[in-house]
């Protein structure tokens, strides 16, 4: 079969190229249904994962810097955090934050924002559909679209701006790629460039914008070309059997191609530079399928596929959250749900068999169709990656384009072939009527958290995180009988949900049940993952979970006999770094029992590393009671020298931290502070002995290493043992800045300026801001420059004398005055960057 193409002749354009004005009738009756459709959801107020994007994100206060909105994540944790979700939203973010700079956090003017452009979306779609569709079926396909009841959850929701602002510079990317295509054979740069950047804001709002750089390769070869599938096959072999050049119109193809890829990997780069080497971790409570072997994963991930095309086609039974057991696994190939499965393959398979054997503007409108509708939904599918959510009705906001889209050109066929016209119109109208009406009723979900929440127990029942919030919505009124029975149901639910019995505990609690508080707290911290003995407790655990421990500790303080079980909970706390409440914990077992050793010993810790001056003669007490008690060790040493070191009580820290390392010779930060102490008490040759048994130890002590490179340098003067300990950082951590600036200091020292200026260069590109770096780099130059115009005065002195000498053979040339440059005045800042390790 030959290919149609392979001799490219002036093509007919598509008719949207030639007849480009929509009517502006269309865009009014567009905007309206829209408007209309979403006018009550202006009342609605935060709800669900508004709560954690906008009102509790400290992104969107003015006191935040503007530039950590690109370093954090769409909830304002730092991305490179392990727990962090690794959604990347800055520009989304931005807009938040213009809206708090606006109005705070009224919800009203978030909510009209989203509608506004929800708006926009509908008229650009408008736009590309008439570049495919007859007028009329490209106003049924954006009618469709605006009116679509999939959408509330990206609309109505404020968190879903997300989807709707990346949709918006989506389409405009693809219709700026449209216009770099008019001709051909060739290529218009400027609206070619403009769809770079639409792609790169699209992704910069929501990471499935960059599937329009599928969406803009599939137009490019099967609408723009007119590639079919068979030819694509034919071409390349033709390629690589013939030395003639590739043709114009494939060279153009190729050209745009490239640029659209190579801008798409940058920005994957990017990403990935951003985010860091880690994944996100996501539980099995967010993505069950996740967590499960083969066949289950992929035989429920493809099933997932027909969930979302069965809400996306029948929009009557939503809910904001698929999480949790609300989906069951498919865990066998006898699951009759697998049977719904091969129906959407198969339908699939219909569509593409189509494309293969039709004419030209069916296959193109069916291709465009169904990439509209499958590229934007791949990222969130489950097939390449796990995401956070089983289904999100909001990821269908964007692909649900490429639904209306065959929705209206099958129906406008259909109006066209059969003699009922009146008839189709009819349904269609019927159609628009449900979906409009649907829609309002499902904005008022959206109204508060109480709301919203019931009305997913109303679809899922076997939610166990729809009880919780739908409990915590009337605990937050005071209504703690009816919030129980609902945290009873989640227990019920999901038997291993740790936040369910939690929140039973606690509401028992508030109703001073206590017996029964005890009991479901127990039951939740029996579900904790168990630490590994001599490890400390940094599961991979949903933070929140661990408040067990205080609403147990409230338990447990009242009674005495009990008073381990209280203890143990300020060290998990102090594990947590929550001095706050780990203090309060270990101050209550010493009102129980003053003698209790570990108490004693962590509250102490806790005192001397917050810093607290007021507080340090309490923490000196308590370590001393220890000692009297006969209890003492090299930690109680240790702590009682840290305090001595940070009242500035020189000998008898020094005492404290000679007692630890004689009770433990390899003991590291005993050994460290002693020998920085024995350094700033203008002592550095006693501290070298300290060090050295360190490195003994610790061969991997960086802090060590800079302590005594510093002093080989500047008491020593052995700049080779310097080098060694300065090398030996850098072969462990090639960007460490101290150790890269001290080893350009040796070679200054050397008389070396040359490598010197080298050194302080590359030093200066890891740490740019550090102004003792520039500093140093500028008096290492201004010697440089002293040298050579002592060398050009050297030069020309030099031809004086030679004359000289003709008429004086007296003057010889051992007589010139040869004298080194010296490194008076140049001295490291090595010492000044060393801090005491705890």
């Amino acid at each position: 079969m030959a290919p149609r193409q392979l001799a490219r002749s002036p093509r007919l354009q598509p008719k949207g190229h030639m007849t480009n004005q929509v009517r502006p009738s269309y865009y009014v009756v567009v905007g309206t249904m829209a408007f209309v459709c979403y006018l009550n959801s202006l009342s609605c107020g935060f709800v669900f994962d508004d709560m954690s994007a906008v009102r509790d994100n400290r992104d969107l206060k003015p006191e935040t810097p503007l530039l950590s909105l690109f370093w954090n994540d769409f909830w304002g944790t730092p991305i490179h955090k392990e727990h962090s979700h690794k959604s990347y939203r800055p520009l989304c973010v931005l807009t938040f934050r213009l809206n708090y700079m606006l109005s705070e956090l009224e919800p009203m003017s978030y909510h009209l924002v989203n509608v506004i452009l929800h708006i926009s979306v509908c008229f650009l779609y408008l736009r590309i559909t008439h570049l495919f569709l007859s007028e009329s079926a490209s106003l049924v396909a954006s009618i469709l679209f605006a009116v679509h009841p999939i959408h509330t959850e990206a609309v109505t929701g404020v968190v879903g701006r997300a989807e709707i602002l990346s949709s918006v510079f989506f389409l405009l990317a693809f219709s700026s790629y449209i216009k770099a295509t008019r001709k051909p054979r060739h290529t218009d740069w400027s609206p070619l460039l403009q769809s770079v950047i639409f792609v790169t804001v699209a992704t910069l709002s929501k990471e499935q914008g960059i599937t329009v750089v599928g969406l803009c390769g599939v137009y490019e070869v099967f609408v723009v070309q007119k590639v079919r599938l068979l030819d694509l096959l034919y071409i390349g072999q033709n390629l690589m059997g013939s030395k003639a050049p590739p043709p114009v119109w494939l060279r153009e193809m190729m050209l745009r191609l490239t640029v659209l890829f190579l801008s798409s990997l940058g920005l994957l780069v990017g990403r990935f530079q951003v985010m860091g080497a880690q994944l996100p971790v996501f539980t099995r409570f967010d993505n069950p399928a996740a967590v499960v072997d083969t066949p289950a994963r992929q035989l429920t991930y493809n099933y997932l596929l027909a969930v979302n095309t069965w809400l996306v086609l029948f929009p009557f039974n939503l809910c904001c959250d698929w999480t949790m057991g609300t989906i069951p696994l498919v865990e066998s190939f006898m699951d009759p749900r697998n049977i719904a499965t091969l129906g959407v393959y198969l339908a699939l398979v219909l569509l593409v068999w189509s494309v293969l054997y039709s004419d030209d503007e069916h296959a193109e409108i069916l291709t465009m169709g169904l990439a509209l509708l499958i590229l934007p939904f791949l990222p969130a599918s489950n097939l390449f990656f796990p995401v956070g959510f089983v289904v999100a009705e909001r990821v269908l906001y964007t692909p649900s384009m490429g639904l209306c889209l065959l929705v209206a050109y099958g129906w406008h066929l259909l109006v066209e072939r059969i003699r009922w016209k009146p008839l189709m119109w009819a349904m269609l109208t019927l159609l628009v009527l449900s979906h409009s009406l649907k829609t309002i009723v499902r904005n008022f979900d959206w109204k508060n958290e109480y709301s919203i929440f019931m009305a997913g127990l109303k679809v899922n029942q076997q939610n166990a995180k729809l009880y919780n919030n739908v409990g915590h919505a009337l605990e937050g009124e005071g209504k703690f009988k009816e919030a129980l029975e609902y945290f009873l149901q989640a227990a019920c639910a999901q038997k291993d949900d740790i936040g369910a019995h939690i929140n039973v505990g606690r509401t028992y609690n508030n109703l001073e049940m206590f017996t029964e508080a005890e009991q479901a707290f127990m039951k939740a911290k029996g579900l904790l993952p168990r630490p590994k003995t001599g490890e400390p407790y940094t599961v991979r655990i949903a933070p929140n979970h661990l408040n067990v421990f205080l609403n147990l500790a409230n338990l447990i303080s009242r009674n005495k006999s009990r008073l381990e079980e209280a203890d143990a909970l300020g060290v998990v706390y102090l594990e947590q770094r929550k001095a706050t409440q780990a203090m309060v914990y270990f101050n209550k077992a010493l009102e129980i029992d003053p003698n209790h050793e570990q108490a004693l010993m962590n509250s102490a810790v806790l005192i001397q590393e917050s810093g607290n001056n007021k507080l340090r003669h309490v923490a000196y007490e308590r370590l001393q009671h220890l000692l009297e008690k006969g209890k003492s060790n090299e930690r109680v040493y240790f702590n009682l020298g840290m305090l001595a070191m940070d009242e500035k009580h020189v000998p008898e820290a020094e005492t404290w931290f000679k007692n630890a390392i004689q009770i433990r010779e390899d003991f590291r930060s005993a050994l460290f502070n002693l020998a920085l102490l024995l350094s700033d008490s203008q002592r550095p040759l006693e501290a070298v002995p300290f060090l050295k048994q360190l490195l003994k130890h610790h061969p991997d002590h960086v802090k060590g290493l800079i302590l005594l490179g510093d002093i080989y340098i500047n008491h020593m003067k052995d700049l080779e043992a310097a080098e060694k300990c300065y090398t030996k950082i850098l072969q462990m951590d090639p960007n460490n800045v101290q150790a890269k600036h001290n080893l350009c200091v040796v070679y200054v020292e050397r008389g070396q300026l040359t490598v010197g200026e080298h050194c302080l260069i590359q030093a200066a590109s890891l740490a740019p801001k550090e102004e003792y770096i520039q500093r140093h780099l500028k008096i290492v130059r201004a010697r440089l420059q002293k040298i050579q115009s002592k060398k050009e005065d050297s030069t020309s002195k030099n031809k004086v004398k030679s004359l000289r000498k003709l008429q004086d053979p007296t003057i010889s040339e051992s007589s010139i005055n040869k004298k080194p440059v010296s490194a008076e005045a140049y001295h490291s800042d090595t010492a000044s960057h060393i801090t005491s390790e705890s």
